[in-house]
């Protein structure tokens, strides 16, 4: 468990240096479309990512997904703790290494990276409420084109490693791009999909960082609550056991403990 959390922990500080100062990059290139160049970047960046943390820890690298992988009783809610607690110091470290390296104007330009909705002024803003309702929806379309694949077996040993990354993948990409054109907000840094990422600049840069910041957290967890509910409904496994069960199994209530005993 403490070796797949340090690779939570590793991946996620690595992942948040080298896609943000990406980000960074493509919105300085002057290119007549960075639009799409920042859900490239998203695209690619993942695939790779998920390529090789999928074998060592699950691959989550967003509190979000321990969350739901957590509710389908993929993982114990202790090991999904640790790996919240390692995702977020490791998006604290990696950002970190970026203000440390990266030119103190360009911090200050783009808020270290953070997850932003709050503008300057009142005509720039984005409203709490729109913000939230993307952060649900694109949260929402990760979960049931990637995760619903995911964690299907069958279809992912059919399908193969490498095509479960790229559906992954390109569901993150589709959701920051439909978060970056659809409001017209300049101010707008885009669907974040990840508490952890928006956590550290707001702890490190602080100021208009906190504002609207509680959208990053409640929309993905609320689709992750939602999606669940969905999920229900969905075939299981025969060794799958879902928050449900895993607390009829506390109760005495479960009919096959064994499974559940060698869950970690």
């Amino acid at each position: 468990m403490w070796k797949a959390a340090i690779t939570e922990l590793v991946a996620r500080a690595l992942i948040v240096f080298i896609l943000t100062t990406t980000v960074i990059s493509c919105l300085d290139s002057h290119a007549v479309e960075p639009k799409l160049l920042v859900p490239l970047a998203v695209f690619i960046i993942a695939f790779v990512f998920l390529m090789v943390t999928i074998p060592l820890s699950g691959g989550h690298m967003s509190p979000a997904f321990t969350f739901i992988a957590a509710l389908r009783g993929l993982l114990t809610l202790a090991r999904a703790a640790i790996y919240v607690l390692a995702q977020c110091v490791g998006s604290i470290i990696g950002f970190i290494i970026l203000k440390n390296v990266m030119d103190h104007k360009t911090v200050q330009n783009h808020s270290l990276g953070g997850c932003t909705i709050d503008g300057n002024g009142a005509t720039s803003a984005l409203s709490p409420e729109i913000a939230l309702t993307l952060e649900f929806v694109c949260t929402c379309l990760v979960l049931f084109l990637g995760v619903t694949l995911g964690f299907d077996k069958k279809r992912c040993k059919e399908l193969g490693i490498a095509m479960v990354c790229v559906v992954l993948a390109g569901s993150m990409a589709l959701s920051v791009f439909v978060s970056i054109t659809v409001t017209g907000r300049a101010v707008y840094a885009g669907v974040g999909l990840n508490p952890a990422r928006c956590l550290a600049p707001a702890l490190l840069q602080g100021g208009r960082l906190w504002d609207g910041h509680w959208v990053f957290w409640v929309g993905p967890f609320f689709a992750c609550i939602v999606y669940y509910c969905f999920s229900l409904n969905l075939p299981k496994e025969e060794e799958e056991y879902d928050i449900l069960r895993l607390a009829g199994a506390c109760f005495g209530k479960n009919d096959n403990p064994t499974i559940l005993q060698g869950r970690v």
